[in-house]
């Protein structure tokens, strides 16, 4: 055993002093890169990879989940400052199952939860309150956590006392919210417009104008006005809104006049005043059923007859004076004959009860005046245009005129104040505009001649360019090349003696291994 040990020996040394440096190197390089692969990957094999299980948590939940773990015998690493968690990845799925079972992290923040899990009748009203108000912050602050660019937020609601005196002003709460926002993450004015609203509609009576928003960073998001009820925006709307208004009837007349009397010979112009008041009123009002005879329906009718005829006390007698009378009955003293008859009906009458409420369109033409003038036929005389055609125009302009304002309550129109709002007026048009047409570009000849002598000069080119490579072809046929001359080979250079002793050992070894084994052995017990 001891000589085969040594004959491998030697014949692993005689091998690696056969070969050259550079072999040596990279054989020595290959085998590091693999003993450092193996390493790596017996590394990641054997290595526990760890993931978040929570991230984002307070000092005291990162405490107690730890606690937890660590009492169940599972690894688990705290980073990030304190905030996340982590342990070994095959385990995170169970215990998030787990941990969520128990009720683990529990941030000690009360949320509406806590009247399921602990309702009873020993509460009073202040606590129950105090409960409520607690969990009303807590479930706006996890709704708030909820949106894009926030880590975290903390919410200060204050509600309005309730009053022992009756009165119908109720109180405004407030709001105070700080959140803990993404480093460099910058809020739209939509988003903060949005998270305005969010906490106003999910607190009673609080308006936007009692929240306070702001950053870990003392950065205050406020709401900006959206211009809505600016006075500048209004008058602009206002304003346009006008602008249109006389616009759609200047085009609607333009066009029927320019159509009666040719485009060219009409020039519209409309001013008008609109009311952008709105109104909202409520109407309570009683009419009768039966409006012909103003009377309503009978619910209940109730008649009483009474009627007394013979002797006794008149009717009505005398009021009782004496001792024993009762003053204001009459008195039961005299014997007279006399006739009682008494009626009387109560009858409840059912009307009808209209409630209205009404709200006013803030969009009425209170008045309206349309200015027209129109160039005659023949513009240096203004009589060729007939007075016919003058009244038409302005019949035609006062029904437009007419059904465009707003009349009101028992307003109307009269025929003076329609003419009063329109003026026709016939004369030449001085400054008005010409329009030449201009005649559909024509290329010039010159374009056709440098086209055509381009085709010329293309076809050309391609003529010659076939004709010499025909004649190429004919000359190869004519004059085949002779067979390309084989490359001399080069001379062997001469062989030196170590060249030389290498094939004979080759050989040697081949042919008489015993031989050479023998031999072999023989230079290293000379060595």
């Amino acid at each position: 055993m001891r000589d085969k040990w040594k004959e491998w020996w030697g014949r692993a040394r005689a091998f690696w002093q056969e070969r050259t440096k550079r072999q040596k190197r990279l054989t020595l390089a290959v085998a590091a890169a693999m003993l450092a692969a193996a390493g790596i990957a017996i590394f990641l094999a054997t290595r526990t990879e760890m993931v978040p299980l929570y991230s984002n948590l307070t000092p005291q939940e990162a405490g107690q989940i730890k606690a937890t773990l660590d009492e169940r015998g599972v690894p688990a690493e705290v980073v990030d400052g304190g905030t996340t968690i982590q342990v070994p990845k095959e385990q995170v799925d169970a215990l998030k199952v787990e941990l969520a079972a128990e009720g683990i992290p529990n941030s000690g923040m009360i949320d509406y939860s806590f009247f399921g899990q602990n309702a009873s009748f020993g509460m009073t009203d202040n606590e129950f309150n105090m409960v409520k108000l607690k969990a009303m912050q807590t479930e706006l602050a996890n709704l708030i956590k909820t949106i894009d660019g926030v880590q975290d937020a903390k919410v200060m609601i204050t509600l309005p006392q309730p009053s022992v005196f009756v009165s119908d002003e109720k109180g405004e709460a407030s709001a105070s919210i700080v959140l803990k926002t993404k480093p460099g993450y910058r809020f739209s004015d939509e988003q903060i417009r949005a998270l305005y609203h969010l906490v106003a509609k999910s607190v009673p009576n609080l308006s936007t104008d009692n929240i306070v928003i702001m950053n870990q960073f003392f950065e205050y998001f406020d709401l900006k006005n959206d211009g809505e009820n600016s006075t500048g925006t209004t008058f602009a709307s206002q304003q346009q809104i006008k602008k249109q208004i006389e616009r759609d009837i200047q085009r609607q007349v333009q066009q029927l006049l320019g159509t009666m009397m040719g485009q060219d010979k009409v020039v519209v112009s409309v001013t008008a005043d609109v009311d952008f008041t709105q109104e909202k009123r409520e109407e309570n009002l009683v009419a009768p059923v039966d409006e012909k005879n103003n009377k309503g329906i009978a619910v209940s009718v109730q008649r009483i007859k009474e009627a007394y005829s013979g002797s006794g006390a008149r009717p009505g007698g005398a009021a009782g004076t004496g001792t024993n009378e009762v003053p204001g009955y009459q008195s039961a003293n005299g014997d007279t004959n006399g006739d009682y008859e008494r009626t009387e009906e109560t009858v409840n009458n059912e009307v009808n009860r209209i409630k209205k409420q009404i709200v006013e369109s803030p969009y009425k033409i209170r008045d309206l005046g349309i200015q027209v003038m129109v160039e005659p036929p023949k513009p240096n005389d203004p009589n060729s245009l007939p007075p016919e055609t003058v009244n038409d125009i302005q019949k035609l302009l006062g029904t437009i005129v007419r059904t465009s304002i707003d009349k009101g309550e028992g307003q109307t129109l009269t025929d003076q104040d329609i003419n009063n709002r329109i003026v026709v007026s016939v004369q030449k048009f001085n400054g008005k505009p010409t329009f030449t047409e201009t005649a559909p570009a024509r290329p010039a000849w010159w374009w056709y001649a440098a086209g055509g002598g381009a085709l010329l000069l293309i076809a050309l080119l391609l003529f010659f360019w076939l004709r010499r490579r025909r004649e190429d072809e004919e000359e190869e046929e004519e004059f085949p090349l002779a067979p390309s001359m084989a490359e001399p080979e080069l001379p062997e250079p001469p062989e030196t003696e170590s060249v030389m002793r290498r094939r004979q050992l080759e050989r040697l070894a081949k042919e008489k291994p015993d031989e050479f084994a023998k031999l072999l052995k023989t230079w290293l017990s000379e060595e």
